[in-house]
């Protein structure tokens, strides 16, 4: 993720800015989706298209910069595979959500949709104590960037990224266990 790039195409469109985001976005999906369980059935492909129309799709919002379409992208991304966990987890489909624990929790890493869901309940709980870390959980976890990426996106050094990371980590391992 270079910092050169815009957010705004020349003339601005959302089909432009589409067209200069869409690969980046769409290299960042395949890489989370080609770790996810196999049991995973939507494809980046669509992945990024459903986070591009829950963005605003042809009416997207003017971003300020590259980390706010991406943070936006990245909690549209880990919304659209949480729904999709709970979908496949849901009691008519003959589903119990199981808590997990966070143990081996590696960026991007593979999660079973109990794990998902367990994981995005404790994020949820973890925003409201500390939003900063929450959003570097997502940008690493959901979205599959690395620290230096996420860093850059939340303007903060990769040395306090790393620090917000290794807090973020154990804080969520402590919520989860508590389930």
């Amino acid at each position: 993720m270079s910092d050169s790039k815009s957010t705004t195409a020349p003339g601005g469109t959302p089909s432009e800015l589409l067209a200069v985001l869409y690969e980046e976005l769409r290299i960042l999906a395949a890489q989370k989706m080609a770790r996810e369980n196999s049991s995973q059935t939507l494809q980046a492909t669509a992945l990024v298209h459903e986070a591009w129309l829950r963005l605003g799709g042809d009416r997207q919002p003017q971003w300020k910069n590259r980390a706010q379409f991406f943070s936006a992208a990245a909690e549209a991304m880990r919304r659209i595979l949480v729904d999709n966990a709970r979908r496949k987890h849901a009691e008519r489909h003959g589903g119990k959500i199981q808590r997990v624990t966070f143990e081996g929790l590696e960026p991007a890493a593979p999660a079973d949709d109990g794990q998902l869901l367990a994981i995005h309940e404790a994020l949820d709980r973890l925003a409201t104590h500390d939003a900063l870390k929450a959003e570097l959980v997502k940008l690493k976890f959901f979205a599959g960037l690395t620290t230096e990426e996420a860093a850059k996106v939340l303007e903060i050094s990769e040395p306090t990224a790393k620090r917000y990371w290794a807090y973020a980590r154990a804080w969520l391992f402590r919520e989860i266990g508590k389930s």
